[in-house]
């Protein structure tokens, strides 16, 4: 018996969900963090936690974080009678970061995973910039749905007038986006491109927010991985095609590489945020069609159907 499709509902994304993917971490963060240094007593920590009316912070010493400490750390201070301890010896070293200018996504994913109820900020010299809790990634998340909203309203028009203008046998339009191994400052940008075109457009944001969860996905495969690479989008009157051709490695065992969390990135890659091995399932998730194909040593080509 062959297995059923997935259903249209089952691969429906959120606008919250492509919201994460399209902002980055700077634009949630709080950038005025309150810092306290590792020699600081936990009786005065407990003060300046009173204070600012916050739950934590980072741990800095002569400009660089060396740790964090949490209102639970306190409890544990306070509840062993260590008043005089220093914040040193209670905080937890070498804590989890996130980066400013990685997608929001990756830190929500981290909080989900890790359990957090913060992360420090760094920039890629590893200077703190800012502080991330799950507050900040609502907030943030409201404002850009407004704005959202308001752009939308303002170009949108209806794609089904301009295939009803169009006589001809077949009509699409096709949209094309260049891709550069390496260009972490551009990752996401072709699929940000692709989904205010579609927005523009006027196809359904639930269409559109698989297309940009699945591009983006794509486009950060051929940075990380490939030597360059294209995406082709055609948009036609009763689905949206897309194709991501590479120049790369290729991929040796594409059934291997379909297995979540599989990753062959290298550990720089992953230091900078990405290469968590999620990407090729995200794609086939959103998508209702799905083929790849590679070949060791040429390059991989990618082919996404989704159905309007």
């Amino acid at each position: 018996m062959s297995e059923r499709p997935p259903s249209a509902e089952s691969k429906d994304v959120t606008k919250l969900r492509e919201l994460a993917y399209d902002l980055k971490v700077e634009q949630a963060m709080t950038t005025n963090v309150v810092v306290v240094p590792p020699e600081m007593p936990i009786s005065e920590f407990r003060e300046v936690l009173r204070v600012h009316r916050i739950s934590g912070t980072p741990v800095v010493e002569r400009g660089r974080l060396v740790g964090i400490i949490s209102t639970e750390d306190l409890i544990k201070a306070l509840a062993a009678g260590e008043l005089t301890a220093k914040v040193g010896e209670k905080m937890t070293p070498q804590p989890v970061t996130v980066y400013a200018d990685e997608p929001l996504i990756h830190a929500v994913s981290k909080f989900s995973s890790l359990g957090y109820g913060r992360f420090p900020v760094v920039n890629r010299q590893g200077d703190l910039v800012g502080i991330l809790v799950e507050g900040d990634i609502v907030r943030a998340l409201l404002r850009r749905l407004e704005v959202a909203y308001h752009e939308e309203e303002i170009h949108r028009y209806r794609a089904s007038h301009i295939f009803e203008d169009i006589i001809a046998d077949r009509i699409a339009i096709t949209l094309r986006y260049d891709v550069i191994h390496g260009d972490f400052a551009r990752a996401g940008e072709a699929s940000s491109k692709l989904k205010k075109t579609l927005t523009r457009l006027g196809i359904d944001p639930r269409i559109v927010r698989r297309v940009a969860i699945a591009t983006y996905e794509a486009e950060m495969n051929v940075i990380i991985y490939a030597d360059k690479g294209e995406i082709i989008a055609e948009v036609q009157p009763t689905r949206i095609r897309i194709r991501v051709v590479d120049r790369g490695p290729g991929i040796a065992d594409i059934e291997q590489a379909m297995q979540p969390g599989f990753s062959t990135a290298p550990d720089w890659v992953r230091e900078l945020g990405f290469g968590a091995g999620m990407g090729l399932p995200n794609i086939q998730s959103c998508a209702d069609e799905m083929k790849l194909e590679s070949k060791p040593g040429e390059g991989t080509r990618l082919e996404i159907v989704i159905n309007l």
